[in-house]
């Protein structure tokens, strides 16, 4: 049942953290605030913030390495593809492989079933861009970034915080 709790409250997650509006300095500003949290904490990530046609932000930090701005990248494929957080298609794909099901044509070199990736939606709009992190847990990768965005948004992180992960 944990899944399914937690399936439920990304998708709220995903309706409740909604832009008035995007820019270049509001990518920034996330970016950054990001990026200020892993140097605190020591958190080895790689932070990429984009529209779905262009980059508007990117920091690698200490302790990253090659591999996460890939991971990156194709957790942004999803996200631009399906139109929801990564890690909820982690929880609902429940594919231990990390690929998608053959019938989907989705090829590992270019998507990933790994959480980081959040979709950036503008009231109005919809989903325009990805902010995606790499570099620890999935479960955690997605939590900096819910966490960023209710912070930048005014709203009480802890209420859509997932639980820690049951062992």
């Amino acid at each position: 049942m944990a899944v399914a709790d937690d399936i439920a409250l990304i998708k709220r997650q995903e309706e409740i953290l909604v832009f008035p509006a995007f820019d270049e300095a509001v990518a920034f500003k996330i970016g950054s605030a990001i990026r200020d949290r892993a140097l605190t904490e020591n958190l080895p990530v790689i932070v990429d913030i984009r529209t779905f046609d262009r980059p508007l932000f990117y920091a690698a930090m200490p302790g990253s390495n090659a591999s996460n701005p890939d991971w990156a990248r194709r957790k942004i494929n999803v996200v631009k593809r399906f139109l929801k957080s990564t890690y909820r298609m982690v929880l609902e794909q429940q594919r231990p492989d990390r690929t998608f099901k053959i019938g989907e044509g989705l090829d590992i070199a270019d998507y990933v079933l790994a959480g980081g990736g959040f979709p950036v939606t503008v009231k109005g709009a919809g989903v325009i861009g990805v902010i995606a992190v790499s570099g620890l847990p999935e479960r955690q990768d997605h939590g900096v970034v819910v966490e960023a965005l209710c912070n930048h948004l005014g709203i009480n992180g802890r209420e859509l915080a997932l639980p820690p992960e049951a062992k």
